[in-house]
């Protein structure tokens, strides 16, 4: 069956052009391929290279993934974010080491029912390394496919999304599908960017509709803006006697089970000075028998759909928390031994890792 312009045209540019180097490139271990594409859900490729490296020899196979202990997990991810992946990565590995010997199904319907593995990730590993004929579509994808068929409706519309995924799958490669699909991430990634793409030396500007029309920096559209939620968190570091009170996050939030401080959150900021007397301390301590040792600067982090605030006071207590809430005392020296948000990374690296023992 011949190729279509924008297929052969693609796979030409493929072997004669792309540079780009990833760890994870060309491999056929499911495992491997996996690994990666969990990292690099929501998380640039600059940023998880690493992490996929240390990821990699700590966990050489699934099955030490599957049997390790999920704190040591959870500290390898730390920095990440959007930590239900990692989550999903645990629960994943877990089941394939029961259901299916610790060896990934080749199957795309079977690798979709995998926990955290959706249409995306299912076709990467399907297609890269059991060469199955299925297209992968992420944001370099869409982007590709909507500037040169000028496609302008939104892509994150129901329209939209089966629009792409038709138009995926007809130019895919079927006897390449692996190859295929890592040439079109690239060239998303390296000439169709997001920002000022390099049209000039595009293998396909000739039938491009976005070029031909001047509009590659219109498309593709969407029809959903992010409305973000702002919030505030007030970190209280109580030490007392050398140890300090952290506890493990539960509910279904942001950072779930990485340890914090106590926290204390608001729907606006608070006023700087007498800390201790912040509403919701009280029933943790006695004011009488505590000191505010120091207040950082205000932070910020920006998350999909969140802005978090917040500061952190650092309180020398000279009796026990009086109803710990979860909280439990660990010797300061350990505290980098649990997982912990990039927010509370952040403040402790500008302290230089090294709250005093008091």
């Amino acid at each position: 069956m011949k190729k279509s312009f924008f297929t052969q045209n693609l796979m030409r540019w493929n072997k004669d052009a792309n540079r780009r180097e990833m760890p994870w490139k060309n491999e056929k271990d499911p495992y491997k391929i996996w690994l990666s594409e969990i990292i690099l859900q929501q998380t640039r490729v600059e940023q998880g290279w690493n992490y996929y490296l240390r990821f990699i020899k700590a966990f050489p196979g699934i099955s030490k993934l599957a049997n390790s202990n999920e704190q040591k997990v959870f500290k390898l991810w730390e920095g990440l974010g959007y930590y239900s992946r990692c989550k999903n990565l645990i629960a994943t590995a877990k089941l394939i080491e029961e259901q299916y010997a610790g060896r990934f199904p080749g199957d795309y319907d079977k690798l979709l029912a995998l926990p955290g593995i959706g249409p995306y990730t299912a076709a990467a590993i399907a297609s890269f390394a059991f060469n199955q004929p299925k297209a992968v579509v992420d944001g370099n994808v869409i982007r590709v496919l909507s500037r040169f068929k000028g496609i302008d409706v939104p892509a994150d519309s129901l329209s939209g999304k089966k629009l792409f995924n038709e138009l995926a799958q007809q130019f895919l490669d079927k006897e390449n599908p692996g190859i295929y699909n890592q040439a079109i991430m690239d060239f998303g990634a390296t000439v169709c960017k997001p920002r000022n793409p390099t049209c000039d030396i595009c293998i396909l500007r000739k039938r491009c509709n976005a070029f031909l029309t001047g509009r590659a920096n219109d498309l593709p559209v969407k029809e959903k803006k992010i409305t973000k939620k702002i919030r505030w968190l007030y970190y209280f570091i109580m030490i007392y006697k050398g140890k300090v009170y952290i506890r493990k996050r539960t509910n279904k939030d942001i950072w779930h089970n990485l340890h914090e401080f106590v926290l204390i959150e608001t729907k606006k900021a608070i006023t700087p000075g007498n800390w201790l007397q912040v509403a919701g301390l009280k029933q943790l301590i006695n004011p009488e028998y505590a000191i505010v040792s120091s207040t950082s600067r205000i932070y910020t982090q920006q998350l999909t759909h969140q802005t978090i605030h917040g500061q952190f006071i650092e309180i020398r207590l000279q009796i026990p928390l009086k109803a710990n809430l979860g909280y439990d005392a660990i010797p300061l020296g350990k505290l980098h031994d649990y997982p912990l948000p990039k927010f509370m990374i952040t403040y402790l690296e500008e302290k230089n890792v090294n709250l005093r023992n008091g």
